[in-house]
């Protein structure tokens, strides 16, 4: 079936309008213009003008050609979805409004969050295990592999990645396997980065990527030999919500793969300090709340999945912990390619990249809400490595659950 969603190349007339009206109420009604719509089309129209036309290579490339208006209200959506008394909120009031409204705190997020990603990261935007001596792009493709051989994805068959990113694991799983995989983002602007990467990998007789909603999947039911996601469906308003649309478009007999980030047994909500870091795991990686491993565990089966195996690979006593990088401790790097990704996460290297942000925004060459942003990613990136340490938090929670060959 083809997808019901607009593609990510709609007519460019269309573009065009809808590039105009969205820039012209931006500059000229500011005040009135507070969320990034959930409509598709405002949607990509919005990231074409916020991030012009053409995928660019680069964070200071990629800083310097945002639209400074657009970015300015995007950073202001974001962070007063949040407000300052948000830890301090006991009913979880403030959660459930960020739930309900998840798409727009996600669009805005990663509107604003990609480009240090890819800058800091890679171009795929997940965690992993490392074994000593193995280096850290290819620790990230071992955990890639890992979830297709564990999903028995193979060769010709139709997968969906449900919040693909920019790609990243769907290039990999599709160079190992040769599957045919749809990546569904509800993202514009990773959406055409993923298309133009699988371009550029030689993949787009194999990969397609749609703009779309994971809590509105726009597919017939029965519609795919597997489903995964890649830490990704943390950041939907439930997983009850989530984990239903997947179970709807699997085919009898298919099956779901998933890394989710949870908290752990280990975490004790009546304690203030765990409390916290929980909170700034939220905050930074705008997630509506940070859910438990029994809720994911509970979802899945009030969906009707067959739980079939599932493990914390963040609790498996190795020695190398999962967020070293974020630790941005050189000593525990395996090779000189891993000390070039850690060093970005040192305090030199922070300080550095928050300072050149800082001065680049200041003169009007980067737009308001830079240092902003890459403030709220270290706060994140300390907070992953403080539940991680305390053994609260996990970004791999790793299952695999079948919907029964027989099902209603």
């Amino acid at each position: 079936m083809a997808p019901t969603a607009l593609p990510i190349n709609p007519d460019q007339d269309l573009i065009n309008r809808k590039e105009k009206k969205n820039l012209a109420a931006v500059v000229e009604h500011h005040e009135t213009v507070k969320t990034v719509s959930t409509n598709h089309a405002e949607d990509i129209a919005l990231a074409r003008v916020l991030h012009g036309a053409n995928v660019k290579t680069g964070l200071f490339t990629n800083l310097t050609s945002k639209n400074h208006d657009v970015y300015g209200i995007t950073s202001e959506t974001y962070f007063e979805m949040w407000g300052k008394d948000a830890e301090d909120d006991d009913s979880g009031e403030k959660a459930k409004t960020r739930a309900s409204r998840y798409s727009t705190l996600v669009n805005a997020y990663y509107n604003l969050a990609t480009d240090f990603y890819e800058y800091g990261w890679g171009k795929s935007f997940h965690f992993c295990r490392f074994y000593p001596g193995e280096e850290f792009n290819s620790a990230m493709k071992r955990h890639e592999y890992y979830l297709a051989n564990r999903l028995g994805v193979e060769p010709g068959m139709k997968v969906l990645d449900a919040g693909c990113g920019v790609g990243g694991p769907a290039r990999a799983i599709a160079h190992l396997t040769g599957a045919n995989i749809i990546g569904l983002n509800n993202n514009a602007y990773q959406v055409e980065k993923a298309r133009q990467y699988a371009i550029q990998e030689d993949l787009g007789d194999k990969l397609e990527f749609v703009k779309g909603d994971f809590m509105q999947i726009p597919f017939d039911d029965d519609t795919f030999d597997r489903v995964y996601a890649v830490e990704a469906t943390c950041h939907a308003p439930t997983f009850e919500g989530v984990y239903a649309e997947l179970y709807r478009v699997l085919k009898p007999g298919g099956k779901f793969g998933c890394y989710e980030w949870c908290s752990t047994e280990k975490y004790d909500p009546s304690d203030s300090k765990q409390k916290d870091i929980v909170h700034r795991i939220a905050l930074g990686n705008s997630l509506p709340d940070v859910r438990s491993i029994q809720d994911a565990l509970d979802a899945l089966e009030r969906v009707g999945f067959e739980l079939e195996f599932h493990v914390d690979l963040a609790n498996m006593g190795d020695r190398i912990h999962w967020y070293y990088p974020l630790e941005g401790d050189l000593r525990q790097c395996q090779t000189f390619r891993d000390i070039l990704t850690t060093l970005v996460m040192t305090s030199v290297g922070r300080f550095t990249t928050t300072n050149l942000c800082r001065v680049l925004e200041k003169i009007g060459i980067a737009p308001r809400g830079t240092v902003q942003t890459q403030e709220m990613l270290e706060t994140a990136g300390d907070s992953l490595v403080e539940g991680g340490r305390a053994g609260i938090f996990t970004p791999m929670f790793f299952f695999v659950a079948k919907k029964p060959a027989t099902s209603n």
